[in-house]
């Protein structure tokens, strides 16, 4: 055992005494998520807007007014009908809200049950998709708060009514974060032995060679764990995200995760013989198609049949959605019980492989 704890601390010192490493395990979790939760963002701001009124009352001047209040628009003011072509062209409005000549008859007739035509009209510029179905969207709730609810949808959004995109983001960051120290780091660090001829050195000590691999991983499951409490205390505290599941929960299945990341880390450092090599393999098999298929970003539900299997290999797609369920949902941890055990099954898949490969290398 003492020597299992010499190895430990002689892997922490190497670690402290380099102060790239130390910059990118405790300072990129940090940026990613102030990035990912401030300045990256999904949802649609100042969507600039125009009006087109023909014939001004009380009504419409009220419609006006909530739109100009309403944080998502930019008001640029009231222009003729002949000017909405050149106006979205021009790309003085990303919008333009056109209002029918009998407007009010309109909405007298409506309530009273006549059948009417359309009495107002949302012109949208759709070169960007994004803003244009979000402010189509947004317009559409400003204009039905004031009319009657019989012929009105009530919409409720639970659990994220602001539709905030550090809501979704935090859950992916977390999962792309444990995966960039872990599996990346430990892999460098183990394959750097190799490529420096210290790694045999170290196999000849009275020390086991699978006591010496776990001794450095230790260092880096440490400096997770401390990437995974900074996480919780700034999505908490800084993006005002909340934890509305049980805390042990999400730290459990996060630690399964780190687990996991260190035996991937420990299986890519068996097929790498340099340190760029293992780089390579690490964003080429992890980074990418954690972004791609964990949905992180893109909707797998959206996703053709063969991709979405192709996913469901893909171990940071399991923990973001546990990690959802339970930080945003506030599910209960038996909801994610099936997730955490096909996580268990992958780290018991990786460790089984990735020390049969070393052991094989050793001989």
């Amino acid at each position: 055992m003492n020597g299992f704890l010499s190895f430990v601390k002689k892997e922490a010192l190497h670690i402290l005494r380099d102060p790239v490493t130390m910059l990118i395990a405790l300072l990129l979790p940090v940026i990613e998520v102030l990035l990912f939760g401030f300045a990256i963002s999904t949802e649609v701001n100042n969507i600039n807007i125009a009006v087109v009124i023909p014939h001004p009352t009380e009504t419409t001047r009220k419609i006006v007014t909530r739109i100009e209040s309403n944080p998502y628009f930019t008001l640029k003011g009231s222009i003729p009908e002949n000017q909405i072509d050149k106006t979205l062209r021009s790309g003085e409005a990303d919008a333009v809200l056109v209002f029918a000549k009998d407007y009010d008859q309109c909405v007298t007739n409506m309530e009273q049950g006549t059948p009417v035509k359309p009495f107002i009209q949302i012109i949208m510029d759709a070169s960007n998709t994004n803003t244009a179905t979000a402010g189509a969207g947004y317009l559409q709730n400003i204009l039905t708060a004031g009319m009657i609810k019989t012929s009105i949808p009530e919409t409720h959004l639970l659990f994220n009514p602001q539709m905030k995109s550090a809501y979704n983001f935090v859950p992916g960051i977390m999962g792309l974060i444990f995966i960039l120290i872990c599996a990346i780091l430990t892999s460098i660090s183990i394959v750097r032995e190799k490529e420096t001829g210290t790694m045999e050195v170290l196999l000849v000590s009275p020390v086991q060679p699978i006591w010496i691999i776990l001794a450095k991983m230790i260092p880096y499951f440490i400096i997770s764990c401390l990437n995974l409490v900074s996480i919780l205390f700034l999505t908490r505290y800084i993006l005002n995200v909340p934890i509305s599941g049980s805390l042990a929960g999400i730290i459990g299945i996060s630690l399964l995760y780190l687990v996991l990341a260190l035996a991937l880390g420990l299986f890519i450092s068996t097929v790498a013989k340099t340190q760029v090599r293992a780089l390579l393999i690490s964003a080429m098999l992890m980074f990418m198609p954690m972004i791609m298929f964990s949905g992180m970003v893109f909707p797998i539900e959206n996703m053709p049949d063969v991709l979405q299997i192709i996913s469901c290999i893909v171990p940071a797609r399991w923990y973001i959605d546990a990690i959802r369920k339970l930080m945003i949902e506030g599910l209960p941890f038996s909801e994610v019980l099936h997730h955490f055990l096909i996580l268990t099954s992958m780290t018991i898949l990786l460790i089984g492989v990735a020390l049969k490969k070393f052991k094989n290398r050793l001989e």
